[in-house]
Parts: structure tokens; sequence; C-alpha cells
């Protein structure tokens, strides 16, 4: 079902780091089929609790916002929309994602967007000394401490996951 990729491509989420000046470990997969971030996880040997997933959601003021939570838990939406102090948010549709970020479902970073959103982590990345997550193509992961991801994109934590 899966396997570590001798080759590592630079993605752009890549070449943004290393512009940033930030240290980064890069894990590559190869996984078939219809898959989740559970199965990416499974794939790289890594705790799924460590591996965040990127969310992109629409609050009522029609303002995007992007929120990061551990791939085996979800999105709690009321948690999210008060995070950010909207009365409610949704997810975006997948159709509007490519258009909205420049990334595919599965490929979705927070780090490279069209467009920089507020982003929110859930809390428990802060009881990891790096968390994982998308490199911005599907098939690539990075691996960073979350206070170097703050260091790149503007992110703060807050208790937004729920167990799915």
């Amino acid at each position: 079902m899966s396997k570590h990729s001798e080759k590592t491509e630079k993605t752009n989420v890549m070449r943004i780091l290393d512009a940033h000046g930030a240290r980064y470990v890069t894990h590559c997969y190869v996984l078939s089929g219809a898959v989740d971030g559970t199965d990416v996880a499974a794939a790289l040997g890594e705790d799924p609790r460590h591996m965040f997933k990127t969310l992109v959601t629409v609050g009522k003021s029609g303002a995007h916002y992007v929120f990061m939570v551990p791939v085996c838990r979800e999105l709690d939406l009321r948690k999210a929309a008060a995070a950010v102090g909207e009365k409610s948010v949704s997810m975006v549709k997948s159709k509007e994602l490519l258009p909205l970020t420049g990334y595919v479902h599965g490929g979705c970073s927070p780090i490279g967007m069209k467009k920089q959103f507020e982003t929110v982590a859930d809390e428990s990345a802060a009881q990891f000394d790096t968390i994982i997550f998308s490199a911005g193509k599907i098939g690539y992961q990075v691996e960073m401490p979350v206070s170097a991801l703050a260091e790149t994109v503007p992110l703060r934590l807050a208790p937004i996951a729920v167990n799915g």
C-alpha cells in the first residue's frame, strides 16, 4: 500500500521555508486509492496525533480561515468560529479550494496559499516538539516546530479539535 519515495522534489512550501531560513524535515510517501490523513500517518510510521491536516473555512462574514487539526481528529466548527470571532464557519467546498488557495484537496498547506488567511492550529500541537503537515503537494509532508511555523505564517493555538 505504501512506500517512502527515494526522490524528494522541492515544493513551493519547501522553497518558502528555505527563503525564511526555516529548519524542516521532508517526508515523502506513495499511497494508492482514496486515502486520508491517518493512512498517511501509518505510511510514514508516525503518530496521527503528531500529523496535522489543513482545513479551509469561510465565516459568516465571508472571511476565510485556515485551521490545522490532528489527522485523527475533526474540526469543531463552533469552537473554530469562536476562535476567530465569527458567529459560524463552514468548510469551503472542494471545488473552491484550488482557485482560493492554489492547493488541491489532500495537498493543502498553511504555507504558500494565494492569499494569507488567519491560521489557527489546535492547542494539542503545543505538546509536540514538531508537527507534520502537508508540503503543498500530495505525497509530500514537512515536519517542523510550531514556533518555526508561526514565524512563517501568522499562527495561534486554540482548542478547536474534537474526537472524530
